[in-house]
């Protein structure tokens, strides 16, 4: 098997529930996962068990009450994100994990065209330079999700659940990432646009990268995993 990319070491998490005298949520137990490249791990169980609070563990969005959760670097090195300082976790997001989530998060006014070109100009020597190759990669992406061409150029906060699903899929998939964390990312979609989802993550696969998702269609789960992970299992009696 491939060298992990992504391990997660005994991790639980809880949530205090301040409004209720303090009581703690036990979400998730015991937690020992690892992940390698060109995997791709769908998470299951029923709703509730904590698939979207594993990826927001995983992408640093909460921190794990216990354990640890590392990521491999490109130059081998590992990063321990419990112990990882703010500029660390805005690199690892930057270079090493995509994440799209269940919604689409934009600055207002901005266009479709624009966001999903973001990434590829944001740690970019000289932006102004490379905006415009970037702006022709957006375009192909949006085309290839069937985005209308009169929407790109106009924020997305209108736009319907659908098109913001795609939009975001696109912004965290065009930059090329070691580990993508996928959170029902066809809900919102189509047949013919969820096909299309698919066929980007085993391309994402194919050149190398990890996926790690939760899909609420059991079918296209089953298109896209190597291996499927019930996180039930990590789940304590209450």
């Amino acid at each position: 098997m491939t060298e992990a990319l992504l391990r997660i070491e005994d991790v639980s998490k809880r949530f205090t529930l301040h409004h209720q005298h303090g009581a703690e949520l036990r979400v998730l137990d015991h937690v020992n996962l690892e992940v390698a490249s060109g995997e791709c791990v769908v998470l299951g169980g029923p709703s509730g068990m904590g698939k979207s609070t594993l990826l927001k563990l995983i992408y640093a969005n909460y921190r794990a009450t216990n354990g640890q959760i590392s990521l491999r670097q490109p130059e081998g090195h590992w990063l321990e994100l419990s112990v990882a300082s703010p500029r660390q976790l805005m690199w690892m997001r930057t270079h090493i994990v995509g994440y799209v989530s269940q919604f689409l998060r934009v600055i207002p006014r901005v266009s479709a065209l624009d966001i999903v070109a973001e990434s590829l100009v944001e740690d970019a020597i000289d932006p102004g330079h490379a905006l415009e190759p970037a702006r022709e990669q957006a375009r192909a992406w949006l085309e290839r999700l069937r985005i209308p061409e009169r929407l790109w150029h106009l924020p997305p906060a209108t736009f319907s659940g659908g098109e913001q699903q795609r939009i975001n899929i696109a912004r965290n998939l065009i930059k090329p990432r070691p580990l993508l964390l996928l959170d029902e990312p066809t809900a919102s979609l189509d047949a013919d646009n969820a096909r299309t989802v698919v066929d980007l993550i085993h391309e994402s696969r194919a050149r190398g990268a990890a996926v790690v998702g939760i899909f609420h269609d059991a079918s296209i789960g089953s298109a896209v995993a190597t291996r499927h992970v019930d996180v039930s299992k990590f789940r304590s009696a209450p």
